[in-house]
């Protein structure tokens, strides 16, 4: 597949160009979404309240995490600090994440997809999988016991810091890091919204995020036509979301990521204008464009 025969290299530029103050905008608009959902939270607790805040927060936290991504790619931000430094401190260790073991881990999933040295092939090469067995991995997910092992991994490293060795305290650092801007994190929103809040943070992250986390994965690459091509259309997909679902599992763009995978240098913020172009000039005249996330996982679980 040959991109040159859709767009010219002139057009790809223009997509491939950074903004600040799209970026900012991205940055702006998703932690503001945050700290909405947690003024509704507090200002009215009640049972109703509280489990929406923890379903809102979880398409937040992903938001944070597509922002991570774009960081890692350097394709945020025109400048290449402040993508390392939006991304880590904004973006990735909110979510108990780390830019640069996430970017490298990521790189390889780029240069590898389509064969069987992807990194990430074992989160998807089952698909399609029986419904029962989805059904115990959601339970896991919403039960706590994906984020819980998630979390133990990040504590249990973070706590090397005081180790007198070294070597081990320089790999425990960005475990710290992410204990750290969390504990930060508790104490604005203690000070702000209320002592209890960041719990809401915590709970979300523990279930809703993990279930929504799986499922934008099986979005991306499960049950595909064929996992092992080098045509993005063949084992990349991408989802138009219905309007309710951009909030959860489609947040800033990430739903485009066939377009993602043809050309990893696009920001996000433009990924929907590329889109409506290859489009237009039948770019997907043989492939399937899911509507909707209920869509996929009907073709993705047996």
């Amino acid at each position: 597949m040959n991109i040159s025969e859709f767009l010219s290299r002139e057009e790809i530029a223009g997509f491939s160009r950074r903004s600040y103050w799209q970026a900012l905008r991205m940055l702006l608009l998703n932690w503001g979404a945050v700290l909405l959902v947690f003024w509704f939270a507090t200002s009215w607790p009640n049972p109703l309240s509280l489990l929406a805040a923890v379903m809102l927060l979880a398409g937040r936290q992903l938001g944070l995490a597509v922002l991570m991504h774009e960081c890692g790619h350097n394709t945020l931000f025109p400048s290449r600090w402040l993508n390392r430094w939006c991304g880590q401190w904004l973006a990735a260790a909110p979510t108990f994440a780390d830019l640069n073991k996430y970017a490298s881990g990521h790189n390889g999933h780029h240069r590898w997809v389509g064969t069987a040295e992807d990194p990430d092939l074992s989160n998807y090469r089952a698909y399609p999988v029986p419904r029962a067995s989805f059904k115990r991995k959601m339970q896991r997910d919403l039960t706590g016991q994906t984020g819980y092992k998630l979390l133990r991994y990040v504590l249990v490293n973070a706590a090397a810091i005081f180790s007198s060795d070294r070597n081990q305290r320089q790999r425990a650092l960005p475990f710290a890091q992410q204990v750290l801007v969390n504990v930060v994190l508790a104490l604005l929103l203690g000070i702000v919204f209320a002592p209890w809040a960041y719990l809401l943070w915590l709970a979300s992250f523990f279930t809703t995020y993990m279930v929504i986390v799986r499922i934008r994965q099986v979005a991306e690459h499960a049950a595909v036509p064929n996992p092992l091509h080098d045509d993005p259309r063949q084992h990349t997909r991408t989802t138009i979301p219905r309007w309710w679902e951009r909030g959860f599992f489609a947040p800033n763009y990430v739903n485009y990521h066939l377009e993602h995978h043809l050309l990893a240098g696009v920001p996000c913020y433009r990924l929907k204008a590329l889109h409506a172009l290859l489009k237009q000039r039948d770019f997907y005249s043989n492939t399937r464009i899911f509507q909707g996330y209920n869509e996929v996982l009907r073709h993705a679980v047996a």
